[in-house]
């Protein structure tokens, strides 16, 4: 079976809405998402329906299918190997390689995914530390909290973020919050939510708005 471009990006944004298939689907979630109208969306699922890659019932949402999670996996693997290859081969900053690798991870070949594998080492995990599902749709994640969720004290590494805009990532850059960077929580505002942290021993103030969309291994 053949998707088109516009199926896969549905399927993809279906499978990252349903926490990877563990819960359903509202049309007006996915239009949202989709940035586009819900009329739109319903012509698209009962495109997908047919093709047997969710279970769509009006009124009750739709559930992505074990055969359209391995599609959306699919989709996934190749855009996060792309992001790789583009940050570290052709030195991208981690800013701009998603709008790349949203054209890039359309390519249909498996052939050339699997030698893109091959020459990048196997990597685990993308630019913005999200796991990439090897060849077989696996996916390795590793337990991670919110930063605003640690306790004040804990010490901890920046392993992914949750937002991938390129705004918020320039926004890292600028204070030193890279992936890889030593975090150490000073104090949480009772309130506002937002913390003081210090990142690499530097010392600084985040809101709890951008203190939730970084995840942090605690050591």
């Amino acid at each position: 079976m053949t998707l088109t471009n516009s199926e896969e990006n549905y399927l993809k944004a279906i499978y990252h809405l349903s926490d990877g298939g563990k819960k359903g689907v509202s049309t007006n979630d996915l239009a949202s998402e989709m940035k586009t109208k819900p009329a739109s969306v319903s012509d698209m699922l009962r495109k997908l329906g047919e093709k047997k890659v969710i279970n769509y019932r009006k009124y009750y949402g739709l559930q992505i299918t074990d055969e359209g999670k391995k599609y959306a996996l699919q989709t996934i693997r190749k855009h996060r190997l792309w992001e790789v290859f583009l940050v570290d081969k052709l030195r991208f900053s981690w800013d701009e390689v998603h709008e790349v690798a949203e054209q890039l991870e359309h390519v249909r070949s498996p052939l050339l995914i699997q030698r893109l594998d091959e020459f990048l080492n196997f990597p685990k995990f993308d630019p913005h530390g999200d796991p990439i599902p090897d060849e077989f749709g696996d996916v390795k994640a590793r337990p991670r909290i919110a930063l605003s969720e640690m306790e004040i004290g804990q010490n901890g590494q920046i392993v992914a973020v949750k937002d991938s805009s390129a705004a918020f990532l320039r926004y890292l850059d600028k204070v030193g919050a890279y992936i890889g960077a030593r975090i150490r929580l000073l104090d949480k505002v009772e309130f506002d939510g937002s913390v003081e942290i210090a990142v690499e021993q530097k010392k600084l103030f985040m809101s709890k708005d951008v203190a939730s969309n970084i995840l942090i291994v605690v050591s």
